[in-house]
């Protein structure tokens, strides 16, 4: 598994400014703006060929530029057919084996829904399907990090507490910690220093130091209201309180990566690193 030697920053997607909108120029265009990590949006559907995929690989390498991937959004591992709950799975198994080709390093997904079912029961199904994933992409030498995100609203499965235990019970498992989603989903809250603090503490209580030294963060400014997330905004348009957020992660001496998911990618992305490189803890 790739070592990742620092906190780096990235966009969510090739950055809106890359002159020829492709996979590769996208690669290139994030070095020349300074950051170092890019995420392949699979989020309409995995449409990257295994042969492109290598090229990739060699221009992320040559660039050093970090790779991770969000699969699509079309995922409720507890769906009530079986036939959704499968293709569901095949979707982040695909999501994972086309980001191995292209070297990356962690793949990120919304897990699914509650449909009013009891969490509890909702966990073991979701537990279940994701054993079943990791030992799927373990039997073929697929080792990337396997990420359920924390969620934007209450509905949706992914709370803090959730994606840790998940991390816990499972080999090859992390979270991916979205800041503005956390914020959200608790409508407001998780927006100071003392709560990221609780919130990194309890990760590295229950998770250890491999948590820390291996998070895959996704930070925007966010609109929400009583049932959560509604929809992203850039930093400076928003409440968030993102310079206190770099500060508590240059405390943690987190490292792994920040994606940027601001509607603005790259301006919030160059923005933060500038920002976090300016911070003496």
């Amino acid at each position: 598994m790739f070592k990742v030697d620092k906190l780096r920053f990235g966009t969510a997607g090739i950055p809106i400014s890359t002159p020829k909108r492709s996979t590769i120029d996208g690669i290139i265009h994030v070095r020349n703006l300074g950051l170092d990590a890019m995420e392949l949006e699979f989020v309409r559907g995995v449409n990257l060929k295994p042969e492109l995929a290598k090229k990739i690989k060699y221009v992320a390498k040559k660039h050093d530029v970090l790779l991770t991937a969000h699969a699509p959004y079309y995922i409720n591992l507890n769906a009530t057919e079986k036939a959704k709950v499968e293709a569901s799975k095949k979707r982040i198994i695909q999501s994972a084996e086309r980001l191995h080709e292209a070297g990356g390093w962690s793949v990120v997904f919304h897990a699914g829904y509650y449909l009013k079912q009891d969490p509890g029961k909702v966990y073991e199904k979701i537990k279940n399907e994701l054993k079943d994933i990791v030992k799927n992409l373990g039997d073929r030498g697929i080792e990337v990090w396997i990420r359920p995100e924390l969620t934007g609203k209450p509905t949706q499965f992914g709370d803090l507490k959730e994606v840790v235990k998940l991390s816990e019970e499972i080999e090859l498992v992390l979270p991916t910690i979205d800041f503005a989603h956390a914020h959200a989903r608790n409508k407001g809250k998780c927006n100071t220093a003392e709560e990221w603090r609780e919130m990194l503490s309890f990760m590295e209580d229950r998770l250890g130091r491999e948590a820390l030294d291996n998070m895959h963060i996704h930070i925007s400014g966010i609109n929400y209201g009583e049932k959560g997330e509604k929809n992203h905004l850039n930093l400076q348009e928003s409440d968030m309180n993102w310079e206190d957020l770099l500060r508590v992660l240059k405390e943690f001496r987190v490292k792994g990566v920040v994606i940027s998911e601001s509607p603005n990618i790259e301006g919030d992305a160059i923005l933060m690193k500038k920002k976090y490189e300016e911070i003496r803890v």
